[in-house]
């Protein structure tokens, strides 16, 4: 059995409120009595981008287990890498470009996690640009066909039925959606932004988005008179396990954090 944690959205922002939460978080996943395959973040790290901001979410993301981290709307990706990734060797093409897409690679014991950058620098609305798209399908013509691969980033290729999240989601979608139909061993989506738990579908594999840690969603039928009509800020911090059985099958639990 292969489980993989979720985590999207601390937003590290220089306050308490955002390193108490995003600590309360890794502190629940590094007591578990169990060995995760992976612990990943899909994203908005940083809450501006700020060099010092990723400096005190290195020392928070931290993990006995392998830890992967991908840029999201609010992060700016020469810092990130800088802070975040210091000892990752870059391709020579990459190196000299600071805001190159951040993509990497988990090769883990029967399974594949690539993690994709669907930042666009400078915006708010997502992209997977053609070096990314490309890098992912070479990552999956990599891989053998019988060895489940799970494909994460930070922006949902599909509206959640919000439209302050669904204004800013990942467009372009078709390219990606046409890359699956080659990759049959695409096995699921994963990904963060709408600081809420979501499962649908994408190009008929199951698209699973992990809630917030710094805050979760208001729906629309749930903010009519709310004094925020988006955001719940009293709500705990929450994750996704995702877990791929022996048979094959992808299950999602979402668990809160408290404490």
């Amino acid at each position: 059995m292969i489980v993989i944690a979720h985590v999207s959205d601390v937003h590290i922002d220089g306050e308490q409120r955002s390193a108490d939460r995003t600590r309360a978080v890794l502190r629940y996943l590094e007591e578990l009595p169990y060995d995760l395959a992976a612990v990943l973040v899909t994203g908005d790290v940083a809450d501006h981008g700020a060099p010092d901001e990723y400096a005190v979410a290195r020392e928070l993301l931290t993990s006995r287990h392998p830890l992967l981290v991908c840029p999201g709307n609010h992060d700016d990706r020469a810092a990130f890498r800088k802070v975040l990734l210091p000892g990752q060797t870059l391709p020579e093409a990459t190196a000299a470009r600071p805001y190159a897409p951040v993509n990497q690679v988990l090769r883990g014991e029967g399974f594949v996690i690539a993690l994709c950058d669907s930042s666009v620098p400078g915006e708010d609305q997502g992209l997977l640009e053609d070096e990314t798209l490309a890098w992912l399908d070479g990552e999956l013509a990599a891989t053998p066909h019988e060895v489940p691969v799970l494909v994460a980033f930070h922006h949902p290729p599909v509206p959640l039925h919000t439209p302050y999240v669904d204004g800013i989601r990942q467009f372009g979608e078709e390219r990606l959606a046409a890359l699956a139909d080659r990759h049959p061993h695409l096995t699921a989506f994963l990904a963060g932004h709408a600081h809420t738990a979501a499962a649908t579908t994408f190009a008929g594999r199951p698209l699973l988005v992990a809630p917030g840690v710094v805050s979760a969603l208001r729906l629309p039928w749930e903010s009519p008179g709310a004094e925020n009509p988006h955001v719940h800020l009293d709500l705990p911090p929450a994750l996704a396990f995702h877990v791929l059985g022996e048979d094959g099958r992808l299950t999602t639990h979402y668990r809160t954090v408290t404490g």
